[in-house]
């Protein structure tokens, strides 16, 4: 459940409710925004910056396309479910999508699409649903 609050959204979860707010997400976005957009060419954040932003984006898809029955995993900082659907309660999910930060950055900010990543190798998807969060996509522009 998400309710809105002025420009705070707060997101019900199984652990209890967590504040997203959009201005914090575009924040520790836009402090490695030179990284995600030149990964070769820049130096690695640190790992709160990255851990910082990664949570927070994914956690937004999550308030955004609020469900269980795709799993999003970008370890080792966070996994979220989304897309309203049928909902799995133990066990592996049968909609995984897993991907390292940086390239969950790329696609949360519309620096590459879904398609691409998983045709290069850099998503492992599972599930015939799986492939809907690309419509989620991109949470923040750069």
């Amino acid at each position: 459940m998400v309710i809105r609050h002025r420009d705070t959204l707060t997101c019900r979860t199984n652990v209890g409710t967590m504040k997203i707010d959009p201005h914090d997400t575009r924040v520790a976005v836009q402090a490695i925004a030179d990284w995600i957009a030149d990964p070769d060419n820049q130096e690695k954040p640190a790992r709160k910056q990255l851990a910082d932003a990664t949570r927070l984006t994914a956690r937004t898809l999550a308030q955004d396309a609020p469900g269980h029955s795709v799993e999003v995993r970008v370890p080792p900082f966070v996994a979220v479910q989304c897309i309203e659907g049928p909902r799995h309660t133990r066990g592996t999910p049968p909609n995984v999508v897993e991907t390292d930060a940086l390239t969950w950055l790329r696609l949360a900010t519309g620096k590459t699409t879904f398609e691409e990543e998983l045709a290069n190798g850099r998503i492992e998807a599972s599930g015939t649903r799986a492939g809907e969060i690309s419509a989620w996509l991109p949470i923040i522009s750069l």
